[in-house]
């Protein structure tokens, strides 16, 4: 017996001290795993006593054996937050996000004063935000989307001015904002408290935040009152939404307010004025503009009272009667005139034998005066649909996007483009489009998923898509190295830039002729881009020319956005500079006065609507003149003239001028290449000739790119 207990007590000894061997942080962490009461995923089945520092436990990580961060997202947690982790005086980082925890924020919590991120979003937290989160003064990144807290946010949170994320969205949150909001956080990159009940009106020092990148995101609230015309001082490129609030008056149209959709500010009965379709009476125009102010009267006039008094002096028995009998005779004549119009368009329709409508037996009623619209009983049931994958690799949902670091790359008639990142580093392009149209969603669809099926190594692919009412989504990859503008001329602001080589020039203008080959003759609607121009030629970071945006007006016209029309191209009215040839056959529809854009355009586009293929083969010729040129398609040749580089070509080869003053300055070093740039310049004007009949396919022109590149390559080696 007695060596038995001593066994015993042996084996306990040796347990205490496995137990004793694990440090203070270690236990601290072992009373997160103890108040979790569900871990079917088993992220906590190797957070293990036994070992002398939990360093090596799955999602901590340390530095000098001291605890940083505790990360461990999406593995359906149910539990609650231990107050113990505010003991962990390391701690910078803690993510538990999209499990599902419960209960309130410990205030211990926030005695971890290191912490640098807070992200707890996708949980069931409720109750108050503590005070003390004024304490953590590193805190860079406070997440807590989509749980359940109520309250205000504390007064204390200007105190951590380092931020540079604050997402509180989906909560109930309520009353304004602290005071000092705006001024306080000068790092601050990403604000989204959507979807709460926030209320007061909107501070006006929001617009300090000059350091926002991605996100200023206030959408359904309850905030109320004029919209601060200082708004106009966040940066341009920022994201802004103010929809579905209370507010009124006038949007002020200055700065980053300028240009914006009418979905930043839907929602807002009281609100007017552009880009709304309700306009502002007089008495909600701005106080501050002196000359629609009415004029107040002297001394010498007569006071606006008394002025009344003389006009509504008692009334005459005879008046009285006349206006009672008006009245009654406009009643008759109102109840006359609906009775009518119900007559006339209240009946039974039905069908004859020859398969017309008639208006006499038994039908379904319908009338056509006060019937229900159809495009607005069809929007009612397209009010809102999810994300929808195009590709089988698309591994994302709504909420990530929603979720992800949003940063404007571009702007145009057809909407915003954003580059979006994803938490898991996948990097997306996403074009926002018009928020019209809810009752064209099976054109749209089926439209996208036609063009979704486009796939070829020169096309930018299209990957999902998402359909509200309210927001249409178009998710493509994302192409990471700018555009051919950039690439030929550099980026506008800067003065230095690393030109094309002509290797690289060959290789993309040979990318984009097959890219246009394949959308020619091989796509099975036999697609006409249209719309063809360096601006939307992307180049990968191997320099392959990925071309976009091919179906996109249609697609926006379907979505309700605004593209520019082929048929409202003008011609310019300016008279031809008197050095440009006389053989010329084509009209200029190219000018400092028209759109840019047009400038690609074949000159038939002035006369003919409907987009053909030879139209792609023009401008496909100007991206190739610009290219080897190095030149805008539009030439200052004078202070006062101008000339498109179609013409400035035919007078430099009229006038015979050495081919030196004709390339790209930056393409003189590649002297042993003339050939290949002579060919090039004749490839380019057959391809910008003025009669749509006498250029070439697509197809011959990037047979005979290619035959140009394989003999360019085959002269290097």
């Amino acid at each position: 017996m007695l060596v038995g207990l001593f066994l015993i007590l042996l084996c306990c000894s040796d347990c205490l001290v496995l137990v004793s061997s694990l440090n203070d942080e270690g236990f601290v962490l072992l009373t997160l795993k103890q108040s979790i009461s569900l871990d079917p995923d088993g992220a906590f089945s190797y957070w293990d006593s036994s070992n002398e520092t939990p360093c090596s436990w799955n999602g901590v990580g340390c530095l000098n054996d001291i605890v940083v961060s505790v990360t461990i997202p999406k593995r359906n947690l149910y539990g609650f937050l231990p107050s113990s982790l505010g003991a962990l005086s390391g701690l910078r980082h803690l993510n538990l996000r999209n499990n599902r925890l419960f209960g309130s924020l410990p205030f211990q919590l926030f005695s971890a004063q290191a912490l640098q991120s807070l992200v707890l979003y996708g949980n069931s937290f409720s109750g108050f935000v503590p005070n003390g989160i004024g304490k953590l003064k590193y805190l860079q990144t406070l997440d807590l989307s989509q749980n359940l807290f109520n309250g205000s946010l504390p007064a204390s949170i200007i105190q951590c001015s380092r931020l540079k994320t604050i997402d509180v969205s989906h909560n109930n949150f309520t009353g304004s904002l602290p005071h000092g909001f705006g001024t306080s956080f000068s790092y601050l990159e990403k604000l989204d408290l959507s979807f709460n009940t926030f209320d007061g009106s909107l501070p006006s020092d929001l617009g300090n935040l000059s350091s926002l990148q991605g996100t200023f995101d206030l959408s359904h609230n309850l905030f109320s009152g004029s919209i601060p015309s200082s708004l106009g001082n966040l940066p341009e490129k920022v994201y802004i939404d103010l929809s579905h609030n209370n507010l009124s008056g006038p949007i002020p149209q200055n700065g980053a307010l300028m240009n914006r959709g009418p979905t930043a500010f839907i929602g807002n009965p009281g609100l007017c004025g552009s880009p709304l379709k309700s306009k502002c009476s007089s008495g909600t125009l701005s106080a501050s503009s002196p000359s629609l102010l009415p004029f107040l009267p002297d001394d010498h006039s007569p006071g606006i009272s008394g002025v009344y008094a003389e006009k509504t002096r008692g009334l005459s028995k005879s008046a009285v009667i006349a206006i009672v009998l008006g009245d009654v005779v406009g009643i008759c004549l109102i109840g006359l005139l609906f009775s009518y119009c119900y007559s006339r368009a209240c009946y039974p329709r039905t069908k004859d034998k020859m398969g017309h409508n008639s208006d006499k037996g038994k039908g379904r009623n319908e009338c056509l005066c006060f019937r229900k619209d159809e495009s607005e009983s069809v929007s009612q049931n397209v009010e809102q649909y999810d994300l929808v994958p195009l590709d089988a690799q698309v591994g994302f949902d709504l909420d990530e996007l929603l979720k992800a670091s949003a940063f404007v790359i571009g702007k145009s008639g057809i909407g915003i483009v954003y580059k979006v990142v994803l938490e898991d580093g996948v990097t997306l392009a996403v074009r926002r489009l018009g928020e019209g149209g809810s009752q064209r969603f099976k054109e749209f669809q089926t439209e996208v998923e036609a063009i979704a099926k486009l796939r070829h190594s020169n096309l930018v692919t299209l990957r999902a898509y998402y359909w509200s009412v309210d927001e249409k989504l178009l998710i493509y990859e994302f192409i990471p190295n700018g555009n051919l503008a950039t690439a030929i001329h550099g980026k506008p602001g800067t003065v230095s830039f690393t030109p094309l080589s002509w290797s690289a020039r060959l290789k993309i203008m040979e990318g984009i002729a097959k890219g246009i080959v394949y959308l020619h003759e091989f796509s099975p609607k036999k697609y006409v881009h249209g719309d063809l121009k360096p601006n939307n030629i992307l180049l990968t970071q191997n320099m392959e020319a990925k071309i976009s945006d091919f179906g996109l007006a249609r697609l926006a016209n379907i979505a309700g956005g605004t593209p520019t029309l082929q048929s409202s191209r003008m011609a310019s009215e300016k008279p031809l500079d008197p050095k440009q040839p006389k053989t010329v056959t084509s009209e200029i529809i190219c000018s400092s006065s028209s759109n840019t854009g047009t400038c690609y355009q074949a000159p038939e586009s002035l006369k003919v609507l409907k987009p053909s293929q030879k139209w792609d083969v023009y401008s496909y010729g100007m991206i190739l003149l610009e290219m080897i040129t190095g030149r805008f398609p539009l030439i200052q040749v004078s202070s006062s003239s101008e000339m498109d580089l179609v013409h400035w070509i035919q007078l430099c080869i009229e006038e015979q001028k050495p081919l030196s003053e004709v390339i790209d300055p930056h393409l003189i070093q590649d002297a042993d290449k003339e050939e290949e740039f002579i060919s090039i310049l004749k490839i380019a004007m057959s391809c910008v000739h003025g009669s749509p009949e006498r250029r070439p396919t697509m197809r011959h022109v990037s047979d005979a790119i290619e035959r140009l590149s394989s003999s360019s390559s085959s002269s290097r080696n």
